[in-house]
């Protein structure tokens, strides 16, 4: 299938740049473009894209407010955020607002390509080192000792949730463990659910904060 995509950047040449990125990249169509984020929701409102590719930093509504309002208002449209530093601070609630990963505009056509299939997949894309940086983990924090982990997590919940963190996806999780994607899926179910998690975004912080990834 053709994944459909919306993007918004208020730099024409990048806006322009990426469309003629994402046209080179097998399977991916550019539907429509748009210069902010009032813009960007109405093509998404015409175009009903499988996934908006959205600058953060844009005039009026920014790409946090974009988020946010494409989330609440087409679920069917995931989000994947671009930002110009690692450390921008608005990619946290951008990331709180629902966007499925974040991309530094430095990323080549391939790290692009994988970032919106996952979040059409509805899984998350984030650089591990960034992430501990954008929730405040310069120096991960020690992991909790054995029988002291968070949120009563058993100890393969929890290695489940260290995977997570590092970006893998079910299916590489599966492979990593040498156990069934159904498996994965089950674990992944029961971790959200004792730690109160929406989405893979949020299992990121919590795994940071709780010292289950950056070790």
């Amino acid at each position: 299938m053709t994944l459909r995509v919306v993007l918004a950047d208020d730099q024409r040449i990048v806006r322009d740049g990426l469309v003629t990125l994402l046209g080179l990249l097998p399977g991916i169509e550019v539907v429509g473009a748009a210069a902010d984020g009032a813009a960007a929701l109405g093509l998404v409102a015409e175009h009903a894209p499988d996934v908006l590719l959205t600058d953060l930093r844009m005039p009026g509504v920014d790409g946090v407010e974009a988020t946010r309002r494409v989330r609440a208002e087409h679920p069917g449209t995931a989000v994947v955020v671009l930002t110009t530093y690692v450390d921008d601070e608005a990619v946290v609630p951008a990331l709180r607002a629902g966007a499925a990963g974040w991309l530094s505009k430095d990323a080549d056509a391939e790290a692009i390509g994988r970032a919106l299939r996952s979040a059409a997949a509805g899984q998350t894309t984030l650089d591990p080192v960034a992430a501990a940086r954008l929730v405040g983990a310069s120096a991960p924090p020690p992991a909790p000792a054995p029988g002291a982990l968070p949120d009563g997590l058993t100890p393969r919940e929890a290695e489940v949730l260290t995977l997570i963190a590092e970006g893998l996806s079910n299916q590489q999780i599966a492979r990593r463990l040498v156990v069934g994607e159904a498996t994965v899926k089950t674990h992944v179910n029961h971790l959200f659910a004792k730690a109160g998690l929406r989405d893979r975004a949020q299992a990121v912080r919590y795994a940071y904060r709780h010292g289950l990834a950056g070790g």
